[in-house]
């Protein structure tokens, strides 16, 4: 089969309709931070889909910090790899707070969050080394086990028993091989909201030996008393060897980093290919990353708000009858039960009739016959805001419920 039919026969009929979100955002020109009410379409909608989780993306400050660096130093410093001519006293500086906040030795920053735990997968591991890891990891975690020349072993989602069981192949095969083992989990799944028991995988300690690769995209900034992350929260920061986040959640920003010992992370500097070739991050956005990573820190009263606002969202949709799954987290995913059809029609519903703009999942990241709206609570939501999706959502469940989807795919008012 010709290559581009091959493509067309998977994209299926509602292929055509699948460009990104059929229109663009239109931001405000604010002096504060961005607000969750965006032009879309050239109609404004209320949003759930920002990666803004503590309002910094318009914060004043960052917005002075990166303005400031930008005319000072434009986009193009540093003009090369870092390992060559991009490296600058300013992304030392980033790297060394970030190791200090998270509780590590030290970190090395990384361009962007995806390929960074790809190569991070890739790097740490030889042929003669086993993976074992959780059955819901992230797609990059999964890219960077394809890369993998090694046995990787799967364990069921947060499943202490079945990590357990993995563990016990895995130590099997590397007294043959000499190689090591290496567990990868994350410390907030950021489908399903859930927390990676992460206390408890440190414990597996007790009786095997092996290392642990955290992803904590959904939890830096999110989780702890001081917005460190899920280590935090569980207490177990001594107990995780390579720790990873990302810039584009909590941060607003791009880029991420891996913090761990100085060996390592020595070892990851001139060992990982992506980074190795690669122009460093560019000076305005190292320089606003140390303005956003102060705040993250002297402004714990971010973080609370946006619990509040999660934890309000949460209560209420629950006491609504819906099903929220097992999220412990800020992440609230609405489970529904539903064909791609219905998905399609609701999101249409959500957005042409009520101005609410949210993230839809279906299969196969979720199960056939299950649709997820994914809502992400940010600090510059109000409580007008969740009121407004609470009432929505109700309506939208019902129409659901009593068919009406079925016969109105993309109804407006």
């Amino acid at each position: 089969m010709d290559i581009f039919d091959k493509i067309a026969k998977h994209m299926g009929p509602l292929g055509q309709h699948q460009k990104w979100s059929h229109g663009y955002f239109s931001f405000p020109k604010l002096e504060g931070e961005i607000a969750p009410h965006m032009q879309f379409k050239g109609k404004e909608h209320l949003v759930w889909s920002l990666n803004n989780y503590l309002g910094l993306a318009n914060h004043p400050e960052v917005r002075k910090a990166d303005e400031d660096a930008a005319a000072q130093y434009g986009m193009a410093y540093p003009m090369g790899a870092r390992m060559m001519s991009g490296n600058s006293k300013f992304h030392e500086q980033l790297e060394q707070e970030l190791a200090a906040f998270v509780g590590k030795p030290d970190a090395f920053l990384l361009n962007y969050g995806y390929q960074g735990m790809v190569s991070i997968i890739d790097t740490l591991v030889d042929r003669n080394d086993v993976i074992v890891y959780d059955a819901e990891s992230h797609a990059c975690i999964i890219d960077g086990l394809r890369l993998h020349m090694g046995k990787r072993f799967v364990y069921k989602h947060n499943d202490i028993d079945s990590a357990r069981k993995q563990l016990e192949r895995a130590t099997k095969l590397t007294k043959e091989s000499g190689g090591g083992i290496l567990l990868i989990t994350e410390g907030v799944f950021g489908m399903s909201g859930a927390q990676g028991k992460l206390k408890e995988i440190v414990d597996l300690k007790n009786d095997f030996e092996f290392r642990i690769l955290v992803d904590d995209a959904h939890g830096f900034g999110t989780m702890g008393k001081t917005g460190a992350g899920t280590h935090e929260a569980q207490d177990c920061i001594d107990g995780i060897d390579v720790y990873f986040g990302t810039f584009a959640k909590s941060m607003a920003g791009i880029g991420a980093f891996v913090a761990s010992t100085e060996e390592i992370t020595n070892f990851l500097r001139y060992n990982m290919r992506s980074q190795t070739f690669a122009k460093a991050l560019p000076m305005p956005m190292v320089i606003g990353l140390l303005k956003r990573l102060e705040l993250l820190k002297s402004k714990p009263e971010l973080k609370d708000k946006l619990w509040e606002i999660a934890t309000t969202l949460q209560k209420g949709l629950r006491e609504r009858g819906f099903d929220l799954g097992v999220t412990n987290s800020v992440v609230t995913p609405v489970f529904l039960k539903g064909e791609l059809s219905d998905a399609t029609a609701i999101t249409f519903d959500l957005r042409e009739n009520y101005s609410i703009f949210c993230s839809i999942v279906v299969y196969p990241v979720i199960p056939k016959g299950m649709i997820e709206l994914r809502l992400i609570p940010t600090a510059v939501h109000t409580l007008e805001d969740v009121q407004r999706t609470l009432d929505a959502f109700s309506e939208v469940a019902e129409k659901l419920e009593n068919g009406y989807y079925k016969e109105n795919l993309f109804a407006t008012a």
